[in-house]
């Protein structure tokens, strides 16, 4: 039986390492566009590698219907994704967040032992291979790229993923693909991506950087609230806590709803308390500038666009600042609110959310169930992951599970 893998990424990677050490006469070839596979895992966790995480579960998805990933999870669960990193003699560091990574701390080593074990398996590998187009034709597929055809496949895996990272080659052909065989796709946008906002103050505040409350609201709604990094940067937000929440936020965008975060520099300290503060911060030195008494408290970027703002002179005293004024800063220093217009596309994200339709597979074998012989893992389908390895785990699981349907 001949087995065709669009994408050698993780989901095609083990796809292809499972149904291989299952049935040994399986002939299975992998394409990819890159000149290696696994480009993409060399990137993840900033080359460090966030392979996978401890506690998994569907609440840990984005997606048309979440629960589709809940066989897989529990079929290669992270005992059994532990249990294949030692087959191939991957060791890994579990840290008290639950994230995991490689021992080695190098997504390299990853890799190496991934392409080590494709290749003792005997699995072929065509790199600096795009395909074009995936046809059937009685019972065989047929593969065609720029100058070749690569013909009599009786299963094809698409697991080339979608548009996040075009530097690494990464494009939208699975949609196309999964488009000329009749399937219907969600809209596709970037994921753990920073937010571009409408404000003109940017450049005076890029660089600013600081643990926060962001709130997300969607259509005036507050759906979300993420603590951790903030960083301003020039074209809008982005750090930790905006990779997180960029993934509703960027969902939304996609279907052009209305999109605002407010971001709360002091999460600790309600509103009154720290009026409070600032009023006595403003009593004990009255004859100095409001400007350069508010640096005790906050990054020397802020105060001048803080003050802008709350339309206070840059060069009032403290003992000029009313009771109101002191009102309107500690309100917007709790509640910092961004209009977000875009994201910084999918260049700069770490994944791509939405894709094939999941009503439209088969959640156990990840069969197409609209095509004998075809199927879907990984970031091609409508399935994206929270920040901390999560995505990496979707794609190792949903790999291991068209792996054992394609054995047989």
């Amino acid at each position: 039986m001949r087995i065709a893998i669009v994408g050698g990424g993780a989901a095609g990677i083990v796809a292809a390492i499972t149904s291989k050490r299952l049935n040994k006469d399986l002939h299975i070839d992998i394409f990819d566009a890159n000149k290696a596979i696994g480009k993409k895992i060399l990137a993840s966790g900033n080359g460090r590698c966030n392979i996978s995480n401890t506690q998994v579960s569907a609440s840990n998805y984005i997606g048309e219907d979440t629960s589709f990933v809940e066989h897989a999870l529990k079929v290669f669960d992270f005992k059994a994704f532990e249990n294949f990193c030692k087959s191939i003699g991957l060791l890994l560091d579990i840290k008290e967040t639950n994230k995991v990574y490689p021992l080695s701390n190098e997504a390299k080593s990853v890799v190496n032992l991934l392409i080590l074990s494709v290749e003792s398996l005997g699995i072929n590998v065509y790199t600096s291979t795009l395909i074009k187009s995936i046809q059937k034709n009685n019972n065989t597929f047929t593969l065609k790229c720029e100058n070749n055809e690569y013909k009599n496949y009786d299963k094809v895996l698409v697991s080339n993923g979608l548009g996040a990272a075009p530097q690494l080659q990464a494009n939208e052909s699975g949609i196309d693909f999964a488009n000329s065989f009749d399937h219907s796709c969600n809209m596709t946008y970037p994921s753990l991506v920073g937010l571009q906002s409408e404000v003109d103050y940017h450049n005076r505040m890029q660089g600013v950087k600081k643990e926060c409350l962001v709130s997300l609201y969607i259509d005036g709604q507050m759906e979300q609230e993420i603590y951790g990094d903030v960083l301003f940067t020039k074209y809008g937000v982005s750090g930790f806590a905006i990779l997180d929440i960029s993934q509703l936020a960027a969902q939304a965008l996609s279907l052009y709803q209305d999109v605002k975060i407010s971001i709360n520099f002091f999460p600790k300290i309600n509103r009154n308390d720290l009026a409070n503060q600032i009023q006595n911060l403003f009593k004990a030195l009255p004859q100095q500038k409001a400007s350069d008494l508010l640096i005790g408290m906050l990054s020397n970027k802020i105060p001048s666009v803080l003050l802008d703002i709350c339309k206070i002179s840059h060069e009032a005293k403290a003992k000029d600042i009313n009771n109101k004024q002191i009102k309107a800063l500690s309100y917007q220093l709790n509640s910092w609110k961004l209009k977000i217009t875009d994201t910084q596309g999918f260049k700069h994200a770490e994944v791509s959310g939405g894709g094939v339709r999941t009503a439209e597979v088969d959640n156990k074998t990840y069969e197409s169930k609209k095509v004998k012989g075809l199927y879907f893992a990984g970031e091609v389908l409508d399935i994206v992951g929270n920040r901390g390895g999560f995505n990496l785990q979707f794609a190792w699981a949903s790999g291991y599970a068209v792996g054992n349907a394609i054995s047989k």
